[in-house]
Order: C-alpha cells, then sequence, then structure tokens
C-alpha cells in the first residue's frame, strides 16, 4: 500500500524528470500540495514527509484546518478556488497567497481586510487562457487594468499569474501563457511566478516554463 511520502517521492521524480527534459533547474518549479477535501491527517503526513505549501479551495473548510494545524507554524497555505465576496475577510486573515484574483471587486476587498501588521498578502492573477466560459479568469485583454489596481494596493503583492488551461490543451496553450507572464515580469519586476500545471499536465506546463505545479490527487488520491 503506497503512503503520502510514496506518493511525494513519485510526484517529485515526475518533475524532477520534467525540469531534466526542459533542461531547467529543479529548483526553479515549486510543488504546490492541493489538500482540498483531505483530512488534516493526511496534510500532517504530507508535513512529515517534507512537504510546506498546501493549496485550498473551500474557504471554511480551510480556515478549519489553518486552526488545526498551528502546531506545524512552517506551513504556508495558498488560496486557490474561485473567491465569493462574503469570503475574502477569512481568505484576507488567513492565508499568506491567493492564486485566483480575477476582478478588482476582489482585490479591493482582499487589500481592505488583510491587517496592515501581517505581510502583506501575495497574489496570483487567475487567466482564463483557453477562454472557456466555465472557468473563472480574467481575460488578456481586461489583464493589465487588474494588474495595476493591484500595484497600488498596498496591503497585496503581486507575485504572478495563475491559469487552469483546458483538458489536453495543446503546447501553444502553455506557451501563450508563459509568454504573458514574461510581458508582466517586465513591466513588474517582483513577479516571479506561473502558477501553471497540475497532476495530469505538469510536464507541459513544466516545458513552457511554469514556476509552481499544484497536484491533488496524485499526492493525496482522488477526491471523495
Amino acid at each position: 500500500m503506497t503512503t503520502i511520502k510514496d506518493n511525494l517521492a513519485t510526484v517529485e521524480l515526475q518533475i524532477s524528470q520534467a525540469c531534466i527534459s526542459a533542461k531547467r533547474s529543479r529548483r526553479d518549479v515549486s510543488l504546490l500540495a492541493v489538500s482540498k477535501t483531505k483530512p488534516t491527517q493526511l496534510i500532517e503526513q504530507a508535513y512529515a514527509a517534507g512537504q510546506k505549501e498546501f493549496g485550498e479551495s473551500y474557504v471554511q473548510e480551510a480556515v478549519d484546518k489553518v486552526n488545526q494545524l498551528q502546531h506545524l507554524n512552517d506551513i504556508t497555505w495558498h488560496f486557490i478556488g474561485p473567491i465569493q465576496s462574503n469570503k475574502t475577510r477569512l481568505i484576507a486573515e488567513n492565508f499568506s497567497w491567493v492564486h485566483s484574483i480575477d476582478r478588482i471587486k476582489i482585490a479591493q476587498r482582499l487589500n481592505e481586510q488583510r491587517c496592515p501588521q501581517d505581510t502583506p498578502l501575495n497574489v496570483c492573477l487567475q487567466v482564463n487562457i483557453s477562454n472557456e466560459e466555465s472557468k473563472s479568469g480574467v481575460s488578456i485583454a481586461e489583464l493589465e487594468v487588474l494588474a495595476e489596481f493591484i500595484q497600488g494596493c498596498e496591503n497585496l503583492s503581486l507575485r504572478g499569474l495563475m491559469a487552469i488551461p483546458q483538458k489536453n490543451a495543446d503546447d501553444a496553450t502553455f506557451e501563450q501563457m508563459y509568454a504573458l507572464f514574461r510581458q508582466y515580469q517586465e513591466k513588474y519586476p517582483q513577479i516571479d511566478t506561473l502558477s501553471m500545471g497540475m497532476s495530469s499536465d505538469l510536464v507541459p506546463a513544466i516545458a513552457a516554463g511554469s514556476t509552481m505545479i499544484r497536484v491533488g490527487s496524485a499526492i493525496f488520491g482522488a477526491r471523495n
């Protein structure tokens, strides 16, 4: 029977091999373990195996986990799901990263609700790179306005872009997203994160230039 530690080792090997194929340093790609719907016991197992960054999508479930695992004080929590206006305060108060900002209203609320005594909330802008109606994300045409707004928010730090390309997306989609990342990196030098690639598409994502892979089922098993 495989363990969380075994699964992490398998994912690590996949990432390492993808980096070798892409002629990239393994240090350039971080792993975000997507722990949504999974119990804290499994998160603790992943933590014991060396994983420190975890991604959640359901606010109340995530806040409960943050509170239960306060003793693991070097965990970094990332919110990666769609954001409802009435949940922004909980996100602002409990997370270090948010990957899924796609409109000014949400950015403004997070900025206002982040405690000024805390470090600024690291944010990525979710881009709907495949133009899917069923997915969240800002269009490329509207991205610049959102980036400029966040750049002026004192309690937010613009760190990068995030995308969920459509299933079986071709290499050109990943490459387009990387080109967009580089374009914004030139304008905003603090940008260093391209959150792109999951269990099923981490190889093309790394080949295109992703700096952060979001993996859930390959680590924790299929979701309930």
